[in-house]
């Protein structure tokens, strides 16, 4: 089936993916056709398109003509039978395989061999539902986020028996409805959820070390490196009921990869029934939808005389050194005495770095010399700094008005390790063929929301940067969680981009 032969679009499933669906394609032109098993669930579904369709008219966004045009485009269905014209029909039913079968065989019997079946599944792998259907080769994943018509990308899966043909159709029916069609392979977690796993896999670990509290985490992430939400604010926007099956169905498809290693904080959670918004409590509590905050810890006094070292490998002595005097404080060459220490290491904790360099873990305060000065600092204390010189350096760091957040001792601080995770799967995927540097780049920022594209970004950072603090952190840790891609490692040998291709064979 080509792009061009498709003119009826069946849905399957009407809660909130399935009307999401429907609603880009009734948008986009097609004639599209909504089924559910449950007895009027079908027609709730138009119901609601169509009052979103209004709103759209009521804000400007289109005519009446326009919304009238729409409507007369979609339909409901009383039973599958009523989809044998639909050129291709997307699945957006429960996650579970047998029922998934069952559809896809029921829809057999009904549509044309040239027809083109796709799962909306997020979890399930899409072979294992093509397994038992007569031409596994129309059969694809097609994969959407919430809200549909919003989020401007959709995943293309490539099951190992789907035609190149019926890639070829998804991807320009996607393009023709305004979205950015990803291909990836049929894997784990696709392409943009299995990108995903750095933020959340190293946002629970910091959590498990005690390094920082999640609130701690996410405005870190969000302020330091530009995310729109931290790892706990998403795993309570999603639920943490969904988001956790699905962690554990990555590590499990995965072969238990350490890299994708759920937390243990994660199974308790959801006993407890602390889901997230959806239940009023998870990471934070809320009231409605409103977050309820936490109060932000005080900025203490500068000492009068206080003395600052800073180390001579710290990257970003001059500016420290500058804020130092700005602030009040005499910058002194010597470590020894009484003066405040201030280090940098790149993937290393503060107290390692201290004993390595034989200085005074009690003096000493590392300050992140990854994200800009001028966003959010970070101060990590080794595990014998004072409260005096806690009190000193925050003092310190925040006289010139920019928001401080101090973290207990943890290999690569917070923005380290979890960019550099981010950007290590990122290569792996790529090094495997799950999807091209493109389709990744693209991907990660449309449906993600991040900032930048995971290569891109690593670019930014420097591959080199990148690559010293996972070995770092592997040396550290001797988790092979943060052993390096090999896509990762070539390229700064090489000196090129993280983006370079891999030559023509």
């Amino acid at each position: 089936m080509s792009a061009q032969k498709i003119q009826t679009v069946g849905v399957v499933g009407a809660g909130a993916m399935g009307r999401g669906i429907i609603q880009l394609f009734a948008q986009g032109g097609y004639a599209v056709k909504s089924y559910d098993a449950m007895e009027g669930a079908a027609k709730k579904a138009l119901d609601y398109v169509n009052g979103m369709i209004a709103r759209g008219v009521k804000k400007g966004r289109m005519t009446q003509q326009e919304a009238a045009a729409i409507a007369a485009r979609m339909s409901a269905c009383a039973s599958v039978a009523d989809m044998a014209d639909c050129d291709l029909v997307v699945e957006a039913i429960v996650e579970d395989l047998a029922v998934k079968r069952a559809l896809f065989a029921s829809l057999e019997t009904v549509v044309s061999a040239e027809a083109i079946l796709a799962s909306n599944t997020s979890s399930l792998v899409v072979s294992e539902i093509a397994a038992q259907c007569k031409h596994p080769k129309r059969v694809a994943g097609l994969h959407f986020f919430n809200p549909v018509p919003l989020m401007k990308v959709a995943e293309v899966i490539a099951a190992v028996r789907t035609s190149a043909e019926t890639v070829e159709a998804l991807k320009a029916i996607i393009t023709a409805v305004g979205h950015r069609a990803v291909v990836t392979a049929d894997q784990p977690g696709f392409l943009v959820n299995h990108t995903g796993r750095g933020l959340y896999t190293e946002g629970l670990r910091l959590l498990e070390e005690q390094a920082a509290t999640c609130a701690e985490v996410d405005t870190l992430l969000r302020d330091a490196a530009g995310f729109r939400m931290g790892p706990f604010e998403l795993l309570d926007l999603t639920g943490l009921d969904v988001s956790g099956k699905v962690m554990e169905s990555i590590y499990e498809q995965f072969q238990h990869e350490p890299r994708f290693r759920p937390s243990s904080l994660v199974r308790p959670r959801i006993a407890a029934g602390l889901y997230g918004r959806k239940t009023g409590e998870g990471w934070y509590r809320y009231d409605g939808d409103k977050k309820i905050e936490q109060p932000q810890r005080a900025v203490p006094t500068l000492p009068a005389g206080l003395k600052v070292w800073i180390d001579d490998a710290a990257e970003r002595r001059n500016e420290i050194s500058t804020m130092a005097k700005a602030a009040g404080a005499e910058v002194v060459a010597s470590p020894a005495g009484d003066c405040l220490l201030v280090v940098q290491p790149w993937g290393v904790d503060a107290t390692g770095y201290c004993v390595e360099k034989e200085l005074d873990a009690a003096r000493c305060v590392a300050i992140d010399p990854l994200p800009k000065f001028e966003q959010r600092r970070t101060l990590m204390l080794t595990t014998l700094t004072t409260e005096a010189m806690r009190d000193a350096a925050l003092a310190l760091f925040a006289s010139d008005g920019v928001a401080v957040t101090v973290i207990n001792d943890s290999p690569g601080f917070v923005v380290q390790r979890v960019l550099a995770t981010i950007v290590n799967i990122a290569a792996n995927i790529v090094q495997r063929g799950i999807a091209s540097v493109e389709d990744i780049e693209d991907a990660v920022k449309l449906g993600l929301g991040y900032p930048h594209g995971p290569l891109s970004w690593g670019d930014m950072i420097g591959g080199e940067r990148v690559l010293t603090i996972l070995r770092n952190m592997q040396a550290t840790t001797g988790d092979p969680r943060y052993r390096p891609s090999p896509w990762l490692t070539r390229r700064v040998g090489l000196g090129v981009s993280l983006l370079t291709a891999e030559a023509k064979r």
